[in-house]
């Protein structure tokens, strides 16, 4: 499985050196990534959600929901922990803290969750999708922003929450969409990962490489994102046998595994924006952690099959 999720990444990390070159080459502009964005976040991704509920609610699904959720409400505290810890030890500013929890688990892990392991699997990803979304609009608002209200409005009319919430009701009220509509929402959910893959090599295009990649505190930042905190929570999902509670528990917890050690995410570069804390240095830490991640999550995959 290790061999065949980095030929994914490889995939898609070839993908975000076509969107690099079409910069570099000057036929589009960093700026004009925004298109793709916009593509990916309101049309493609809700389509993916929607059509990964299009599934019969078996005891097998409802458990294994569940045990998906319940995981990625524990990994979220477990990284919010984590992060506090290493602040005190490493002092670091509000964008670091945010790149550090929240994770690109939606743009990078449904396709990878289709290809490595398929569609009857993307149900479990969207558990983890939701529990971030609220942390993300509740506790990484109120530290970017310093805005200690909770923007329930943001969380509840979030096009993906609601993507969510319309397939959890189609999937329990056992509404099935015609074929020649789910064939078109195929075709669409193809093109999530590529297009994800084609704004980042835009962004990396208008970057200036050298500041980026020469900036040492960003690898500080990208070996906690990518080795150190995948690693603890390696050891706490063995050493607390949840596995064991549903059926393929093992590759349930996989996926919200691969959802915690994916790059970090870009609502923090959106919310970096909202409130002017240093977007570009976002946006660095996420391309920055999006290009080693090639190499961090099929060996933490192989770590995982075989610990």
């Amino acid at each position: 499985m290790a061999l065949l999720l980095f030929e994914q990444i490889m995939s898609l990390f070839l993908i975000l050196l076509l969107g690099f070159i079409i910069v570099k080459t000057g036929h589009l502009k960093s700026t004009d990534s925004k298109v793709l964005t916009v593509l990916s976040v309101y049309v493609i991704l809700p389509v993916v959600i929607i059509k990964s509920f299009q599934i019969d609610l078996t005891p097998d699904i409802r458990d294994g929901f569940l045990l998906a959720t319940a995981a990625a409400i524990a990994i979220m505290f477990v990284l919010l922990g984590l992060t506090e810890l290493c602040a005190k030890i490493w002092p670091m500013n509000v964008v670091e803290k945010g790149s550090l929890i929240y994770s690109n688990c939606a743009n990078l892990i449904i396709p990878l969750v289709i290809a490595v392991l398929g569609e009857e699997w993307v149900v479990f990803s969207s558990a983890f999708l939701c529990v971030q979304l609220v942390f993300t609009w509740t506790h990484g608002k109120s530290m970017i922003g310093g805005d200690t209200g909770f923007a329930w409005k943001k969380i509840l009319t979030n096009i993906n929450m609601i993507a969510i919430f319309v397939g959890l009701v189609m999937m329990l009220c056992r509404i099935r969409l015609p074929h020649l509509v789910i064939t078109t929402m195929d075709s669409v959910s193809a093109l999530l990962g590529p297009l994800a893959m084609l704004t980042i090599g835009m962004l990396l295009g208008g970057m200036d490489l050298k500041a980026v990649f020469t900036n040492k505190r960003i690898y500080v930042i990208t070996l906690l994102r990518l080795v150190v905190f995948p690693l603890i929570l390696l050891v706490l999902l063995k050493i607390f046998p949840l596995e064991t509670l549903v059926k393929d528990g093992k590759t349930i917890l996989y996926i919200s595994f691969l959802a915690a050690i994916t790059p970090s995410a870009a609502a923090v570069t959106q919310l970096s924006q909202l409130y002017d804390k240093d977007a570009e240095y976002s946006s660095a830490i996420n391309v920055v952690t999006t290009v080693f991640c090639v190499l961090t999550m099929p060996l933490l995959t192989e770590l995982y099959m075989h610990f």
